[in-house]
């Protein structure tokens, strides 16, 4: 069972729902359905699939106007980036998904309440619960301040540094980062790095860890990259 009231979790995600039972099926594992003779369309499953289908209309549109420069190719491996399990994870971590999962004995004794795997489709059901309860601007909501706000706080900015890195590897190219300065006290110090696609400075980044500094570098290269060759297509 889970170890806290499932009405609670209206507060952590700022919903009320009018069916409960939606939020609670969202919340329901196989493991658990499987251990109190419950259907398989009684879990998560189903929800999971639509859910899926909410999150990346929410995600494309977002990238389409937050990134007009990028074509095709980009958008669809950076939203592949922010709808895949480890960032969804992380998601439902902040509002603390797995407290209130329904799950099997066995299951929950592998530690599938902090499962990389179980919290992400969780989300993704919460997403179809919210959908189906109170229309798009509910599901919406929680995406836009679980998964898309967050962005530049989290992980999800090293993939400029993957899809570059990508990028230039298919083209038997060689990328460098040099370090180039840090200001500041020690607490609060700013990094400086640029970064080289076959010996040509492509981007700078300043950011307040030596990463932050190199992704945002490997984004400037990379948008430089990617105006050039749809310049290249226009010829």
């Amino acid at each position: 069972m889970p170890s806290r009231d499932l009405t609670e979790f209206r507060k952590e995600i700022g919903y009320r729902f009018r069916d409960l039972k939606l939020l609670k099926q969202a919340l329901t594992h196989t493991s658990y359905c499987n251990e109190h003779g419950l259907s398989k369309t009684d879990s998560n499953e189903r929800m999971e699939f639509f859910g899926d289908a909410i999150l990346e209309m929410a995600t494309s549109k977002y990238l389409y106007a937050t990134y007009p420069e990028l074509m095709e190719g980009a958008l669809s491996k950076m939203r592949a980036s922010i709808v895949s399990e480890k960032p969804l994870a992380r998601a439902a971590r902040r509002i603390h998904l797995g407290d209130y999962l329904l799950l099997g004995r066995g299951t929950e004794l592998e530690g599938g309440r902090d499962s990389d795997n179980i919290l992400s489709d969780a989300f993704e059901a919460v997403l179809c619960a919210l959908y189906l309860d109170g229309g798009s601007r509910a599901s919406n909501r929680l995406i836009e301040t679980q998964v898309l706000t967050p962005l530049s706080e989290d992980d999800y900015i090293e993939d400029f540094k993957t899809i570059l890195q990508e990028y230039v590897q298919a083209r038997a190219g060689e990328l460098n980062y040099e370090f180039i300065s840090e200001a500041g006290p020690d607490n609060a110090k700013t990094f400086v790095y640029q970064v080289l696609v076959n010996g040509e400075i492509l981007g700078h980044g300043s950011g307040k860890s030596k990463k932050e500094a190199q992704t945002l570098a490997a984004r400037e290269a990379w948008l430089r990259l990617m105006h050039a060759a749809e310049k290249e297509r226009q010829k």
